[in-house]
């Protein structure tokens, strides 16, 4: 990527020298001759004088600021970083169903459905994996692959906030979203891989069943980390009803059973989020739990910018010495 650095920026220091230059060049000179007054000489200077008489100090200063940028050697260039060593590739399969409307979680203090809160910790938890392949799959009704395996995490986070409630409908395919993701890491190559599951719900929609899907991410060598999420017992649901919006209390079934099956037949582990702090605290664990010691190699090509900031300074400073010596020469 572009990158932009100054080689010794300690030398940035020297702007600090500016103000005491300009007072200095700016101090009048003590004339050779005494006059007794010169009140009457000094209605016969024009007012513009002022002005022109600050033109060198100017100059002087930006020829000055100038010349510091140029010796703290400006430099633009391009980094390029290489993984020498796999890391752990990650898809991330997130319940996107309608029951992710409830609102029994807290997102800094306020009551947010539970994808908000979903969206927002995951955030986190992909910015904590800098080298490390990740991909995202939604689901509800349907199960499709919303981000491919990156690297670009920028791009992923992108697709992560693109997320939205019934955009693969309103019901629950589990079985589909890890065999789709299985699918996405069956043939690459890694130390580690990962599907972290997580869902409110249970398995009501797809052709694959769960237990056939973990059956295939086991065979692959495919750990799945399942998340339940939502409060015990019925979670809140905002309605618009003829007197207006108000919460309805439903009880969302969470396959808890089948979960921790899922993840127990892959060498898995299986995680209940009944908060917001608590899903933190699980994806927390889930990094701890997937950590791998990645090579990593810098380069770095740079070019060289003082050119273009040393070169006007001396034009300043010439048109500096062209002014104190011609037009605005100061006598004595």
């Amino acid at each position: 990527m572009n990158h932009f650095q100054f080689h010794s920026p300690w030398l940035l220091l020297f702007f600090l020298l500016i103000p005491w230059i300009a007072y200095l060049s700016g101090r009048k000179r003590m004339g050779a001759l005494r006059y007794s007054s010169i009140a009457r000489l000094k209605t016969l200077r024009p007012a513009r004088v002022d002005y022109l008489e600050a033109i060198p100090v100017i100059l002087r200063c930006l020829a000055v600021a100038l010349i510091v940028l140029a010796f703290a050697r400006p430099q633009e260039g391009r980094k390029r970083t290489e993984i020498i060593s796999p890391g752990v590739d990650i898809i991330l399969a997130i319940d996107t169903s309608g029951s992710m409307k409830a609102l029994d979680l807290k997102k800094d203090d306020k009551r947010v459905n539970r994808l908000a809160v979903v969206k927002d910790v995951v955030m986190k938890f992909v910015q904590e994996r800098e080298y490390d392949r990740i991909g995202m799959v939604a689901f509800g009704k349907e199960a499709f692959t919303q981000c491919p395996l990156t690297l670009d995490h920028n791009i992923l986070l992108n697709f992560l906030d693109k997320l939205k409630i019934g955009m693969a409908g309103d019901m629950t395919a589990i079985g589909n979203a890890v065999g789709i993701a299985v699918k996405r890491l069956k043939d690459v190559k890694s130390k580690s891989k990962v599907i972290i599951l997580l869902t409110d719900g249970r398995n009501n929609a797809g052709v694959i069943s769960p237990a056939q899907a973990a059956e295939i991410a086991k065979t692959f060598g495919i750990k799945i980390y399942s998340i339940g999420v939502g409060s015990f017992g019925k979670a809140p649901f905002l309605v618009n009803s003829f007197f207006g919006d108000r919460y309805v209390y439903k009880d969302v079934e969470l396959d808890e059973e089948t979960l921790k099956a899922m993840a127990e037949k892959t060498d898995g582990k299986y995680f209940r989020a009944a908060s917001a702090d608590a899903l933190k605290e699980i994806y927390a664990q889930i990094d701890q739990l997937e950590t791998t010691e990645v090579k990593v190699v810098t380069h770095s090509e740079y070019t060289e910018l003082f050119p273009w900031f040393l070169i006007p300074a001396l034009i300043l400073l010439c048109m500096e010495f062209f002014f104190i010596n011609t037009r605005l020469r100061r006598i004595p």
